[in-house]
């Protein structure tokens, strides 16, 4: 049997996966946190010590292993492997990740960002099969897009497409990916906490929230108890989700928009906004052919789409 290795690092936490192949089933799971504050190295260790014992603990020989796929949140080089200065994993600035798993675990390693590995995943396995031209939206703890264009990934000039994070959507609003009023300010798992923090003093008589309660996980819970204030920070970042994907709708004209995390969870305190703002915003002959679906892989995403990298850098023998 043939095998594949799957690592998946994001923000808040880590995942490796071992999967058989052709047939791509899921064997072996050891998830952890981050704890992105004790730097790289640390975490880079834990990730590969973690990888080696479900290897040796399984008896399994290093070289039936074809690749090391993995998905990790960009920016960064995914021709070269290498990690460069994530907003959410402080301290990787220009990691070569390929070199260091290549030389630790003797398997060949495919790096790629964590939206392109995700909408490899989604399209493949999820929501998006049979499509032609998806985007997919990372939406958890940062904001992110995979795009693939006509039946192919886009990775861009340098492999750097899809920061859509980065796209300014108003003047002035949650900080996030270096920008006030930035996609991923308004809607990320950081930017729905910070807008709630925005307007909380304002609102203290008709919400159920402490202070302290604020993340978006607490504010999705009010909101389906009836807590206004929780109520209209979705509805708010609903509407901003909608001027957002007007902006792709009408760029790249998708047959389909899968958003994951906190979108596939929320969706019905968001959806209403998001269409009211699409309807405004987008040109009604691209919105009118673009469905708009939560991801479908879930809590497993992240697994699909590193075991997705190695699966692609396995079939094309890279």
């Amino acid at each position: 049997m043939k095998y594949l290795l799957g690592i998946d690092i994001g923000g808040t936490k880590c995942a490796v996966t071992l999967a058989s192949y052709p047939d791509i089933k899921f064997l072996y799971t050891n998830k952890f946190s981050t704890l992105s504050q004790r730097g790289y190295n640390a975490v880079i260790d834990e990730i590969l010590t973690a990888a080696m014992n479900i290897i040796e603990k399984n008896n399994i020989d290093y070289n039936d292993i074809l690749s090391c796929g993995v998905s990790c949140g960009g920016p960064l080089d995914s021709d070269k492997g290498i990690i460069m200065s994530p907003p959410n994993l402080p301290d990787w600035d220009n990691i070569p990740l390929k070199q260091i798993i290549e030389e630790r675990l003797v398997i060949k390693a495919k790096v790629r960002n964590d939206a392109d590995a995700c909408a490899l995943a989604e399209w493949n396995f999820g929501a998006g099969r049979g499509t032609k031209n998806m985007i997919f939206l990372t939406f958890g703890t940062g904001m992110g897009a995979g795009l693939i264009l006509n039946g192919k990934l886009y990775s861009g000039t340098n492999g750097n497409a899809g920061e859509v994070g980065h796209i300014r959507i108003a003047e002035s609003g949650p900080y996030g990916y270096g920008k006030y009023g930035s996609f991923e300010g308004f809607c990320s798992g950081g930017g729905i906490a910070r807008f709630a923090e925005e307007l909380y003093n304002e609102y203290t008589d008709i919400t159920t929230l402490k202070h302290d309660e604020l993340t978006a996980e607490n504010i999705a819970k009010a909101a389906r108890n009836g807590d206004r204030f929780a109520i209209n920070i979705y509805k708010k970042t609903g509407y901003m989700l909608g001027k957002g994907l007007s902006v792709l709708i009408d760029i790249l004209n998708p047959e389909m928009i899968v958003i994951g995390s906190i979108f596939e969870r929320s969706s019905d305190l968001m959806i209403e906004e998001m269409n009211k703002a699409v309807n405004e915003e987008a040109l009604k002959i691209n919105s009118s052919v673009c469905k708009i679906v939560p991801a479908e892989l879930g809590n497993e995403i992240g697994n699909y789409a590193a075991i997705g990298v190695a699966k692609e850098a396995a079939d094309s023998n890279e």
